[in-house]
């Protein structure tokens, strides 16, 4: 198995899959569904590195489930799972 393994202020996000049927039973074509803006924290770089040298930890660790922003990050597809990799400041919450 291949691992990804993000830098800096990166972190590697598992994708949630998107619905693929609505409440009402009708199943969407790809084109019809929303990109997901859910996943997985599966792994976080180093921290976030100030100016004066001093490095922050990222507030995020793995196993976070987390929301982030719609079209932020690049898109990777390893192993056949789907994944982004994004920076800290593009997660907008923790889900709890």
């Amino acid at each position: 198995m291949t691992k990804l393994v993000p830098i800096g202020d990166h972190v590697v996000i598992k994708v949630e899959k998107a619905k693929e049927t609505m409440k009402s039973g009708i199943v969407l074509p790809d084109s019809a569904k929303e990109k997901p803006q859910q996943g997985t924290v599966m792994a976080v770089g180093s921290g976030v590195m100030l100016d004066n040298g001093t490095k922050i930890p990222l507030e995020v660790k793995e196993g976070d489930k987390v929301v982030y922003s719609k079209y932020s990050g690049n898109e990777i597809k390893l192993d056949d799972e789907e994944y982004v990799v994004l920076s800290q400041h593009d997660i907008l919450a923790i889900v709890k």
